[in-house]
């Protein structure tokens, strides 16, 4: 029998952190490899499959093993209330690479320019995977995989290509940015193979993307509101993308 917290250890430096059941539950239902999976109480774990993901309980069943709540915490940076943890293997960058690259695309690629919050930045992935997008890219240094990232993406890095690229490294397609001087998104038809890009929470878009840019596209916003958060900005343009026609089904 092997021993999770030898494992754990042994894995941790190059494994992603799942933290929590739900990010556990979407990592399997995406075919993530999760070699190691501990829960403080496997029975209340188990029984939360049974109530809300009973298509993954069974791998569930046989991956789960229970530790003592003081190890447990010894694993995780921050214990999450479901006491359920794990480890995957990341994704190979190669193949995040050529799933960018493929053409023709069905649906958009979104890019976060040079973002700064972690916590923003998972809820995008989230957001994103929800809406079928190709991908979501980085630029600048925030890692997309880190596990802060990941527990705000509930695991849902999973269900689709997640990678920090240059600016100069970016898919091909035309290429929107968000921006309060662009044209209302409302008259326009967001193409499936776009590149949705949208600037810093802090800052905008650096000046690099913006010269690479193609169409400036705006929000609609009240006067005298300064912006919106990142996440609700990737939110509405993605919904404005589905609502004219893509989106699957």
């Amino acid at each position: 029998m092997t021993d999770p917290v030898r494992d754990w250890h042994r894995l941790a430096d190059t494994a992603v952190l799942l933290d929590g059941f739900h990010a556990l539950k979407h990592a399997l239902r995406f075919g993530a490899e999760v070699p190691v999976a501990v829960a403080v109480d496997r029975r209340a774990a188990l029984a939360l499959a049974d109530e809300l993901a009973p298509d993954v309980r069974d791998t569930l069943d046989a991956l789960l093993t229970e530790v003592e709540r003081d190890a447990y915490a010894a694993l995780v940076p921050r214990p999450h209330p479901t006491a359920v943890a794990a480890l995957a293997v990341r994704p190979s960058r190669a193949a995040g690479l050529a799933a960018l690259a493929r053409t023709s695309r069905s649906a958009p690629v979104v890019v976060l320019d040079q973002p700064r919050n972690l916590g923003n930045a998972g809820a995008v992935i989230r957001l994103a995977a929800g809406f079928g997008v190709t991908g979501v890219v980085t630029t600048g240094t925030l890692d997309p995989w880190h596990p802060t990232v990941v527990r705000g993406g509930a695991g849902l890095h999973f269900a689709t290509t997640v990678e920090r690229l240059t600016v100069a490294e970016l898919p091909e397609g035309p290429l929107f940015a968000l921006d309060p001087e662009g044209e209302d998104i409302r008259g326009l038809k967001l193409p499936d193979d776009a590149v949705l890009a949208f600037g810093s929470e802090r800052s905008g878009l650096s000046a690099e993307l913006r010269e690479r840019t193609d169409h400036l596209v705006a929000l609609p916003m009240r006067p005298q509101v300064s912006s919106y958060n990142l996440a609700t900005s990737v939110a509405m343009t993605l919904y404005h993308w589905s609502a004219t026609g893509g989106a699957p089904a």
